[in-house]
């Protein structure tokens, strides 16, 4: 056989740059985006670096950020939440119908706890039964969301008591509490994903659910106390929001959920479960955050949004199908 009828062998040492490169682009792509983002903005627009910008940043990103740490831990354990929107609205408005009979201390607790409570609802419906997360969540928010209505008669409830504000519009150091609570919630759900067994069981079942359960993992418990976390993110979201415009609606929260869900996907969270980390979705969160922000300041029409955040999201899918087919 002649020299040219050979076949020619490419050295694994000349195809490791270019799987190295894909792998960098596709585990830190969203920090290079971020800095990215970050740097084109802050010169062409001289006030978006500041620190009153800054902060204003992170309250427009805490309600979307909350619900987005919900959603990457029930990713990450091989679900979707798709009620997370009506658990907003419905937990708003539980809120403000309690602060309405005098109570809004009370009302701010039992909208978080009914957020609370319908995330567990979900997630013990979904291993009970044993149905489609997506279907599941996605039938039960237009079950919470018309409970809403119900509960509001389909009117706002304002609330004029300046204590029911407080949670939505009050400062601490300058920093809205809004703030404080995306922070806090952070690192809760760090904690449980990084530093406990049953973070470790979230991202077993999210791998192989089955191998999960051949290994000893209560994997319905598991998964329904992910979908809790996620209805606690959504109330807590929720009561921040209707105690920011003081008012209790049920048509509020609308495409929040899939907001998150994007926010989650562009930070680097496999939508195929088992991989994932609360730092990517921090900022996935903010890069969405500053591009909408940036793009404000820079007098950008706003349908302009959509397409560049259309993008980035197509872009984030894309990587994580190559991650996978990778593997």
């Amino acid at each position: 056989m002649s020299s040219s009828d050979t076949p020619k062998v490419i050295p694994a040492e000349e195809q490791r740059p270019r799987r190295f490169s894909l792998g960098i682009l596709s585990d830190y792509g969203i920090i290079f985006a971020s800095l990215t983002v970050f740097v084109i903005l802050s010169i062409l627009a001289p006030a978006f670096f500041s620190i009153r910008n800054m902060l204003n940043v992170l309250d427009q990103a805490s309600q979307v950020g909350l619900v987005a740490l919900g959603a990457t831990v029930t990713i990450i354990g091989g679900g979707f939440d798709l009620s997370t929107g009506a658990i907003f609205a419905f937990s708003g408005a539980v809120a403000a119908f309690i602060a309405r009979l005098g109570y809004p201390g009370l009302g701010l607790a039992m909208g978080i706890l009914v957020g609370l409570a319908l995330g567990l609802a979900n997630g013990g419906l979904i291993s009970a039964l044993r149905v489609n997360s997506f279907v599941a969540t996605l039938a039960s928010g237009l079950t919470i969301r018309g409970f809403a209505f119900v509960l509001t008669a389909g009117l706002l409830i304002q609330i004029e008591d300046e204590r029911f504000a407080f949670l939505g519009r009050g400062r601490f150091l300058q920093a809205k509490i809004s703030v404080y609570f995306f922070a806090g919630f952070a690192l809760l759900v760090w904690f449980l994903l990084s530093r406990t067994t049953f973070g470790r069981y979230v991202y077993a079942i999210g791998g192989n659910d089955e191998a999960a359960r051949l290994s000893g993992v209560r994997v319905g418990l598991v998964r329904t106390m992910t979908f809790a976390i996620s209805g606690l993110s959504g109330g807590i979201a929720g009561v921040i929001g209707a105690s920011h415009i003081a008012t209790g609606q049920a048509n509020v929260g609308m495409g929040i959920e899939l907001s998150a869900i994007a926010a989650v996907v562009i930070g680097g969270t496999s939508i195929m479960g088992g991989v994932g980390a609360v730092w990517r979705t921090l900022l996935g969160v903010l890069l969405l955050q500053l591009i909408s922000n940036g793009m404000n300041i820079i007098n950008v029409p706003p349908f302009y949004h959509l397409i560049v955040q259309g993008s980035v999201i197509m872009f984030a899918v894309a990587m994580d199908s190559i991650r996978h087919r990778g593997r």
